[in-house]
């Protein structure tokens, strides 16, 4: 390694020091994480000091280095170098070498040799003379690779333009140093006999195969062998090119005329053969069989297939031309242009051209030998004749260009993995993956109805594991026929476990990884490395902010990376602005997984900014609500606009998969604090949909983070959400249990805390019929929240202990505090909490026949109404709107809501909601003339109402089955049921008013 301040070389300073330096050079512009340079400088026995000795050595290195404080910058737990193409020579080879395959692919041989000529100029040698270490010199070997192949390459281009003799003596240094290299000794080979000196390249191979022989124990490989045996025979194939001159040039620009096709030979057909279970994509095969009608009937038309690889787009082109074949009566031409073939290189136009013209019946000394003239000839041909041309796997633009035909009468067909955009008047379509439908009947298509009939659930088990990915579906179904033996659901239980789907997905030379993996490669390192991270993302739709932050870059960067990433067809986008993986895709990302990926820090950057973004939504959809703490992370995000209700709602709803997957992985990666804030953060959200059994593991969650934090405060609170969960799920016991300890937790100080403790417990004592402790809870409860300014909290607390009052019989004070409630909801702007309000206002009116009041209140309540937003609690409102309904005389349109409550309830109520509504929807029944729906919905209140020890609930049904045994002539079975209602509310301290229905 050398370092020069204009014409001064730098001293760079200690091993250490020099280590270091080298280590950061060679990732420029990326963070090398403290870990790796510990590593680099010492291999696998640093010192307990190493991170401050390379601190140290940071500094000097700043110190010796002009500027080299900007040069080398901090950058989290690592550093980072900074450099300007100009500066750093592995630039400028990496640049150059770019360069010159560019030139290879527009046929310009000469303009690649220079090049390549500057890259090999740049060469010093090993990375620090090979004595960096074993980390340093694992990266100094693969840029020694690198070198290597731009020298094979080199030498490849300089034999091709006519070049020999002179290529020896360099070609023999570099045997000297890569002895065993069998491509450098073949284009020594190649050089030797080109020179007139066959003797002496037939003994090269004699000494490279003894060479072989005796260091590794094999024989040259087939290409070199071939090689031997074709100088050996003084085959044409390696016969001396010779440059063409000025003259021979000129006189090529007015060749003979060409001959016609000759219509009594047949047309050339070099297609594929069309697969005869080629099933779907109905769609694209209808557009590529309008877009190839056009084209015969006179229109220049190109069309051009993309998706990820294995999508089928190589079958649905070949399918689709054999259709179109008889409107191309001159030929049907088919190419692999091997833009993605395992171990394989991207064919050169230029020999693409070579096989075309030869294949439509040109002589070889009628066609030129570079790619300009040969593109002139091909359109020259193409123009006098009706072709349809399968350019299949093609890499770029730039290799498809020159092989597009001329003429109006053709009509080419493209596959790729990137849709080429530069290819003006191209039609592209996306090729997406198989429905369910589809890829079950291809699979039944493969293996035989017999065999899908026995299994039709393991059939249908094995396409969704395959992900309608046809590639996955065609390997599977190979497995199966090779195996009579197994079943269909034994290949299920195999690919169940996704560690292994991906090498179970594979037969012979195919293979879904192998396909992936090509992709992958064909990315540069930092995308690579993005790819790897976007897999720890839980979310089935992953939008910009939330990848800037798993990535630390910004969004634009972010959407750049996914936007590249969606046209290599290695992410999906299901709508504007989400990505998303496909599930093998996915299984993929995380299989290869490198230990340099700080997977630590992306993971806290992600939870970092799940917490800010849902801090920020539910301030907006819960207006009054407490704030708690600051969110620990790195930096400020940049978060999406979540400035109105609706477009919050949205977006929690679109990250609900993934704040669930989130909150759980904070937790398990000792992200406590976040973990605490984030759990208590969705838990609003929980709540206003409706969906408690997450509400409960959630807030599992959030306690147990808050456990290992040993905030007290925070885990008071927590305690007492997860209270909250415990009633709604009907565990009243162990909903008190938790408040208790809430209690306990909450310091001195936090008087917010015991407010919402207090409240919590006086919930729970209500739903257990224990009025009186119920009433001594939320009366303390209301007056520290009013003490506080915690107006959202006096509001439920108020609403709650409305609640007991009505169900105790003292409507006057029911009504009162509900009325209150309802006036804090309002002026909160808490659409949720003042439906409740309302309600609980309606129901103590009617319990003092107030029909019309409650009415007003109902109507306004269902003004409020969202079925998306506490369902159940709609399903209230419409039960007691059927009730006044009935009372005012519209008896058909109350059977028609209380239905519809009961539906809404038993689809997305918990158990306490449920009993409520029923015994409503009861009631209706009743009152209506039917006392056996009555009674078996009454019943079926009972039954939920005493697992959950739900006794105001049990009470009601109780006497509602009374009533309708009584309706029903069964006496002895009212009065059971009767003296059972009784009882209970005289336990519970219910005034005569409070036990009518």
């Amino acid at each position: 390694m050398e370092g020069w301040h204009g014409e001064r070389r730098l001293r760079l300073g200690s091993p250490t020091q020099e280590r270091v330096l080298v280590t950061l050079l060679l990732e420029p512009g990326r963070m090398v994480p403290m870990a790796r340079l510990v590593a680099a400088a010492w291999d696998e026995e640093p010192p307990q000091t190493a991170g401050h000795q390379i601190r140290k050595a940071v500094a000097a290195l700043r110190t010796r280095i002009p500027g080299g404080a900007s040069l080398i910058v901090t950058d989290g737990a690592g550093y980072r170098a900074v450099l300007e193409d100009h500066q750093l020579d592995l630039h400028e080879f990496t640049r150059r070498a770019q360069e010159a395959r560019r030139a290879v692919a527009a046929g310009q041989a000469a303009e690649a040799v220079g090049h390549l000529r500057a890259c090999l100029d740049l060469w010093r040698g090993p990375v620090l003379a090979g004595t960096g270490g074993s980390v340093i010199s694992a990266a100094s070997a693969a840029l020694e690779e690198r070198h290597m192949a731009v020298a094979e390459q080199y030498f490849e281009l300089q034999l091709e333009l006519g070049q020999s003799g002179e290529l020896v003596g360099p070609l023999r240094e570099l045997i000297t140093a890569h002895p065993l290299r069998e491509t450098l000794r073949g284009r020594l080979m190649l050089a030797l006999y080109r020179a007139g000196r066959q003797a002496e390249a037939l003994e090269e191979f004699g000494r490279v195969r003894e060479l072989l022989v005796e260091e590794l124990g094999i024989d040259p490989g087939a290409e070199l062998t071939r090689l031997y045996e074709a100088i050996l025979r003084d085959s044409p194939e390696v016969a001396p090119r010779v440059p063409q001159s000025v003259a021979d040039r000129a006189a090529l620009l007015v060749p003979a005329p060409l001959a016609q096709p000759d219509e009594s030979e047949p047309a050339p057909c070099t297609l594929p053969y069309d697969l005869p279970d080629f099933t779907g994509r109905d769609a694209e095969l209808a557009r590529l069989m309008e877009v190839g009608r056009d084209a015969a009937a006179g229109s220049t038309r190109i069309v051009g297939v993309d998706g990820m690889g294995g999508s089928g787009k190589t079958a649905l082109a070949v399918h689709a031309a054999h259709l179109l074949a008889d409107a191309y009566p001159d030929g049907q031409l088919f190419v692999d242009l091997r833009g993605f073939s395992p171990g394989e290189k991207a064919q050169e136009p230029g020999s693409v051209l070579h096989s075309l013209l030869r294949t439509v019946g040109i002589p070889d000394d009628r066609i030129p030998d570079d790619l300009e003239r040969r593109t002139t000839l091909w359109r020259t041909v193409s123009a006098q004749r009706k072709l349809l041309l399968l350019l299949d796997n093609a890499a770029d633009a730039a290799q498809v260009r020159p092989l597009l035909p001329a003429s109006e009468g053709c009509l080419a067909i493209l596959t790729g993995r990137v849709r080429m955009l530069e290819l003006d008047g191209a039609d592209w379509l996306s090729l997406g993956l198989l429905s369910a439908a589809d890829s079950t009947t291809l699979l039944t298509r493969m293996l035989g109805t017999g065999r899908t009939e026995a299994e039709p659930e393991a059939v249908g088990h094995l396409a969704r594991l395959c992900c309608g990915l046809p590639l996955a579906l065609r390997i599977t179904t190979a497995r199966l026929r090779n195996r009579p033996r197994w079943t269909v659901q034994y290949l299920v239980d195999r690919l169940a476990d996704e560690t292994r789907r991906l090498r179970e997905l594979s037969a012979g030379e195919r293979s879904v990884e192998a396909t992936l993996r090509l992709s992958y490669q064909g990315m540069e390192e930092d995308q690579r490395g993005a790819f790897r991270l976007l897999g720890l993302h839980p979310g089935s739709a992953i939008d910009v902010h939330s990848a800037a932050a798993l990535l630390g870059t910004d969004v634009r960067d972010a959407e750049d990376l996914l936007e590249h990433l969606l046209d290599t067809h290695l992410l999906e986008q299901h709508e504007a602005g989400l990505y998303g993986f496909h599930d093998l895709v996915r299984t993929y990302a995380m299989s290869v997984r490198e230990a340099e990926d700080d997977e630590e820090s992306a993971v806290e950057r992600l939870v970092s900014y799940y917490t800010l973004a849902t801090n920020v939504a539910c301030d907006v959809l819960f207006p009054g609500r407490n704030a708690y703490g600051d969110v620990p992370g790195h930096g400020s995000p940049e978060l999406p606009a979540l400035d109105g209700g609706d477009r919050a709602l949205r977006w929690f709803d679109r990250e609900y998969d993934a704040l669930l997957a989130v909150v759980s992985q904070a937790g398990t990666q000792g992200l406590h604090r976040c973990a605490a804030l984030l759990a208590r953060n969705l838990l609003f959200y929980l709540d206003l949909r409706g969906n408690y059994e997450e509400f409960r593991v959630v807030g599992r969650i959030g306690v147990d983070a808050c456990r290992q934090l040993g905030d007290h405060a925070l885990l008071s609170l927590s305690l007492g959400n997860l209270a909250v969960a415990h009633w709604w799920l009907g565990d009243f016991q162990d909903g008190i249990t938790t408040a208790l300890e809430a209690l306990e937790f909450a310091p001195a100080d936090d008087r917010r805390g015991e407010a919402l403790c207090i409240g919590v417990l006086g919930l729970l004592h209500g739903a257990l019929g224990n009025f009186d402790e119920a009433r001594i809870y939320l009366a303390k409860g209301i007056a520290l929240h009013r003490e506080l300014g915690s107006a959202r909290m006096e509001a439920q607390a108020l609403d709650n202990l409305s609640t007991v009052e009505t169900w105790s019989g003292h409507f006057t004070e029911g009504a009162r505090y509900a009325a209150r409630a309802t006036e804090i909801n309002r002026r909160l702007g808490d659409r949720s909490n003042e439906l409740s309000s309302l309600t609980w206002l309606a129901l103590a009116h009617l319990a003092t026949d107030e029909d019309e009041r409650a009415r007003a209140c109902l109507a306004q309540a269902l003004e409020l109404c969202d079925e998306s937003r506490k369902p159940a609690n709609v399903a209230v409102v419409l039960a007691h709107w059927a009730q006044v309904c009935q009372r005012l005389g519209e008896v058909h349109s109350a059977v028609e809501h209380a239905e519809h409550a009961l539906e809404l309830v038993s689809a997305e109520g918990t158990a306490l909601r449920q009993a409520g509504v029923v015994n409503v929807v009861a009631l209706v029944h009743l009152r209506h003339g039917a006392p056996e729906r009555a009674m078996e919905l009454h019943r079926h209140a009972h039954e939920l109402s005493s697992r959950l020890g739900y006794r105001i609930e049990i009470a009601r049904a109780l006497l509602g089955m009374a009533e309708a045994a009584r309706a029903l002539g069964d006496e002895p079975a009212a009065r059971r049921h009767q003296h059972e209602a009784e009882a209970l509310y005289d336990a519970m301290g219910v005034a005569e008013a409070g036990r009518r229905l």
